[in-house]
């Protein structure tokens, strides 16, 4: 077995933690990989050096947006990914330290599922191409007013928004921006896309959820500067007035590692603090 760790390097805990990682696998004579800068320190193999088709799993330590900046950084890396969490709010690191190396034995002797969750990808009018495993965001950037946005479903007209942008979201994205836009939480084994406008102008305007089978094509109406392109908390495009931006169903999925002894619904209530008690 090959697993190849990635600590964020800006959490001093995630060195050690690492490092700790990395002699409990090597002791159970797993193949420990990591990247090439930082494999010397953790004691690991550097990540060129072997095929990364081999790499049974990803060990990411940090928090959500630790994974996605992984899932960027190493689009080519297609290995099943367990979320250590060391931030505070984490929905796709849902393992907290305390649980490291239990759960590492769990996953070791087999007591596990893999999770292939649905991903976006999306293209400019110029061909510029990206891919969202949470959200794909259209914001109004500089423009200091509210801008318009229209929605064509496979080219069917659905809606002009008026508001300082739209987010679309995948079901695992559902409980990140979306869910603080307002938008409706999903559970991660669907597949969908979640339309959740910003601060909308008109009251009536309100999340919309659609099959992935179809694809949206959002256009920038308003006559002002050009609009950002936010997938995943990363922003490489611009949009001017007029342009299209057109969002599908991604061929490749996301696979996250998922233990029999977690469960969704505990980790929802968990972190959004919900109150609720079951009554007899």
């Amino acid at each position: 077995m090959i697993i190849a760790l990635f600590p964020n390097p800006l959490k001093p805990q995630a060195k050690n933690l690492a490092i700790g990682i990395r002699e409990f696998l090597t002791h159970k004579g797993i193949t420990v990989v990591a990247d090439d800068v930082e494999a010397s320190y953790l004691g690991a193999s550097p990540l060129s050096s072997i095929d990364p088709k081999t790499i049974d799993f990803s060990i990411s330590m940090g928090g959500d947006g630790t994974i996605l900046r992984f899932v960027h950084r190493y689009p080519h890396l297609q290995a099943p990914i367990i979320g250590v969490n060391l931030g505070s709010l984490g929905f796709l690191a849902d393992i907290p330290v305390s649980e490291v190396y239990p759960s590492l034995l769990e996953i070791i002797n087999g007591n596990y599922i893999i999770q292939e969750r649905m991903m976006m990808d999306g293209m400019t009018i110029n061909g510029q191409e990206c891919f969202a495993v949470n959200e794909i965001v259209i914001h109004r950037a500089k423009n200091p007013c509210l801008i318009d946005l229209s929605i064509h479903v496979d080219g069917v007209y659905l809606n002009t928004f008026s508001a300082d942008g739209l987010i679309i979201s995948s079901p695992s994205g559902s409980t990140a921006y979306s869910l603080a836009a307002g938008g409706p939480i999903l559970t991660p084994e669907l597949e969908a896309f979640v339309i959740t406008p910003i601060c909308p102008h008109t009251v009536s305007n309100r999340p919309v959820v659609l099959m992935p089978k179809e694809e949206l094509q959002v256009q920038y109406l308003s006559e002002h500067e050009p609009v950002e392109i936010i997938y995943d908390g990363f922003c490489d495009f611009t949009m001017k007035t007029g342009e299209v931006f057109q969002i599908r169903k991604a061929k490749r999925t996301f696979k996250l590692v998922s233990l029999h002894t977690h469960d969704y619904f505990s980790t929802l209530r968990t972190k959004l603090n919900w109150a609720g008690t079951l009554k007899s």
